[in-house]
């Protein structure tokens, strides 16, 4: 069964110890699908400007990524630029220009509202929920979202996870999305307010997901995943939408039963 995927495609423009690269293709969308891809069809929704050229739209088609829900418009890509230290799991920001993202209004294609999973990209809660309304008949949508829409659209966020079934965050976001400072008690917090499921990220360490009680049939107690560890990192940006396109994988062949 198909994925749909709605959010960034972008270029990054990153430094790392090991080196530089200038804008290559990034976002949220881009890292999502391509992870997803191995695994099964992927719909994905976006919005690029006149400088996303055939070049990186090839980068999607050769792993049969559906594009028709891409929109180009008059402008410039999205382009982040940020940097890493020694310590590849904190990220310094550097600039972020929306450019043709910052007008981005979801219009989903009449043939991807029927699809049955979703994956809400960190755009805008708003925007996150305005893509489930277009929606008919999905089975399971999943949605990721940041400290800055926690800060800054608390309401609206709290809308969005309403209409999801699935969240994916990390430890500290679950934390500042509840105001607690314990995990478990923050997980709890979370799932109340709309989730079935929470899957914790925390990095180099693993993931943990948390069920709220009686959840697709499955026991409340979470199950905690370790991460295999390697000897070198030497870029990490989008490990955490990848996680999420394989991940993905598992909610689509259980079904609408989430286990990671």
């Amino acid at each position: 069964m198909p994925i749909l995927a709605v959010g960034s495609l972008a270029f990054d423009t990153i430094q790392t110890p090991f080196g530089k690269v200038e804008k290559e293709l990034g976002g949220s969308a881009t890292y999502f699908s391509l992870a997803a891809s191995y695994f099964t069809e992927v719909r994905v929704v976006g919005v690029v400007g006149e400088d996303f050229g055939p070049q990186q739209e090839d980068v999607l088609r050769r792993r049969g990524i559906r594009t028709e829900g891409v929109e180009r418009a008059a402008g410039k890509t999205f382009h982040w630029g940020g940097e890493y230290g020694e310590n590849v799991n904190e990220a310094k920001t550097n600039f972020t220009h929306l450019n043709v993202f910052e007008k981005f209004q979801p219009r989903i294609p009449s043939d991807f509202r029927s699809t049955d999973f979703v994956f809400l990209g960190n755009i805008h809660p708003r925007l996150q929920a305005g893509v489930r309304c277009q929606m008919n008949g999905t089975k399971l949508v999943a949605g990721d979202t940041m400290n800055y829409w926690i800060n800054s659209t608390p309401n609206e966020l709290r809308q969005a996870l309403e209409q999801m079934d699935v969240l994916l965050i990390n430890d500290g976001e679950a934390k500042m999305l509840a105001g607690e400072r314990n995990l478990p008690r923050a997980a709890i917090k979370v799932l109340a307010m709309g989730p079935q499921a929470l899957v914790i990220k925390h990095g180099e360490y693993g993931a943990t997901i948390f069920f709220r009680e009686g959840a697709f049939g499955l026991g409340h107690h979470p199950f905690r995943a370790p991460a295999l560890p390697i000897e070198e990192v030497k870029d990490p940006t989008g490990a955490g939408d990848s996680f999420a396109g394989g991940a993905s994988d598992v909610l689509r062949r259980r079904n609408g039963i989430v286990c990671c």
